[in-house]
């Protein structure tokens, strides 16, 4: 299945190199969930922060629910500023 994969700020260091600035659409298994591909792309759990799919924040204990087809998953570290 087909989804889009978005990293924010320092996470975009993890992105494959074909990808187009901060996004990647990415041919993936079905039932790969948010983790599977926090995991595959070894982004650091201290530095995942907000995670939404299709603009709809996943708490933690969602983010091993599996993606569909065409989703968008966006991944943020932690932001500071004022």
């Amino acid at each position: 299945m087909q989804i889009t994969f978005k990293l924010f700020a320092t996470l975009m260091r993890f992105l494959p190199k074909e990808a187009k600035r901060n996004v990647v659409n990415l041919d993936v298994a079905d039932m790969t969930t948010p983790n599977d591909l926090i995991s595959q792309y070894n982004l650091p759990p201290k530095e995942v922060h907000l995670v939404l799919v299709n603009g709809v924040y996943l708490y933690e204990s969602d983010r091993n629910k599996p993606l569909k087809n065409n989703d968008a998953l966006a991944i943020w570290p932690p932001v500071a500023g004022g």
